[in-house]
């Protein structure tokens, strides 16, 4: 089964008291392009994210978010430096009374001293834990893009092999076709030659050597053997993946594909034909629009 690039994952788990939440979005990209966001507690483990991520995918832009949160995130890093503020508060009293100011001092009074709040040390470092949580949430999300993607990758398969048996019926029309043009267009030109020889002083063996090139260049024989090659060498890419991505594989062969129907269509001379190389080249088209999105 094939796998699109397009997509959405996310994981949530819980260590202790730290939750983590990992959140990724894919889209089209040639190669694996990684964007980051992580907390800066887990700076250190960036390495580490991308090598999970470039085991699991191949190909796509994937944008990755981490959020972690602590239970006692609520507490404030700091704490009443008790001294501090009886000292103040006693300090402001002897100025009331100085002042001759009946005035309580009051809670307000107190808070224009920084002195009376002490900061708490900075968080640890992580201990395993934080990460612990990051990782299997990032387990589940990796397992949820895999998920989706390969849940478009089959609804992309699906069209691929319908666009497929598309352009092949049109071909085999186009060989049923060119063999009744190649004869046509051949009695026309005898006819032709016939009149001029009436006419004139002609050579019959040049005009039969001119003949045989026009018949030749009008003749799509080998451009429909190759372009039934092409198809099945397609059909083969989407039976044999063995798990490995093979976007760029088909993106090669469509181009194959979209060859020999052009050339097809040139060398048609032939209202028919040229329908029928329309008709494929829209397939084409839409074919290598969808190959972009495949891994």
């Amino acid at each position: 089964m094939i796998s699109s690039m397009t997509g959405f994952g996310r994981g949530s788990a819980d260590v202790d008291a730290i939750t983590a939440t990992v959140e990724l979005r894919s889209v089209n990209n040639r190669f694996l392009d990684l964007k980051l966001r992580l907390p800066q507690l887990l700076s250190d483990r960036e390495t580490e994210v991308q090598k999970a991520l470039k085991a699991a995918f191949d190909r796509g832009r994937i944008s990755i978010q981490v959020q972690v949160e602590r239970e006692d995130e609520h507490v404030l890093p700091i704490e009443v430096d008790e001294e501090a503020t009886t000292a103040y508060k006693q300090l402001l009293e002897q100025l009331r009374d100085v002042a001759g100011v009946e005035a309580p001092v009051r809670l307000e009074h107190l808070l224009h001293f920084s002195d009376i709040f002490d900061s708490r040390e900075e968080l640890p470092e992580d201990d395993g834990q934080t990460w612990a949580a990051v990782e299997n949430a990032l387990g589940e999300a990796i397992e949820q893009l895999q998920q989706m993607r390969l849940q478009e990758g089959e609804a992309l398969e699906g069209e691929l092999r319908s666009r497929i048996e598309s352009i092949e019926h049109h071909l085999n029309e186009v060989e049923e076709r060119a063999p009744e043009r190649v004869q046509e267009a051949h009695q026309r030109l005898h006819e032709r030659i016939d009149a001029l020889l009436a006419e004139r002083d002609l050579d019959p063996q040049r005009i039969a050597q001119e003949a045989a090139v026009l018949t030749d260049k009008l003749d799509v024989t080998e451009e429909c053997v190759r372009l039934h090659s092409h198809l099945n060498l397609f059909r083969e890419a989407l039976d044999n993946q063995n798990g490995e991505a093979v976007g760029r594989k088909l993106n090669f062969i469509v181009q194959e594909i979209h060859r020999e129907v052009n050339t097809i269509g040139s060398k048609a001379n032939d209202a028919r034909i040229t329908e029928l190389a329309v008709v494929m080249k829209e397939d084409v088209e839409k074919i290598r629009e969808q190959v972009q999105n495949i891994e």
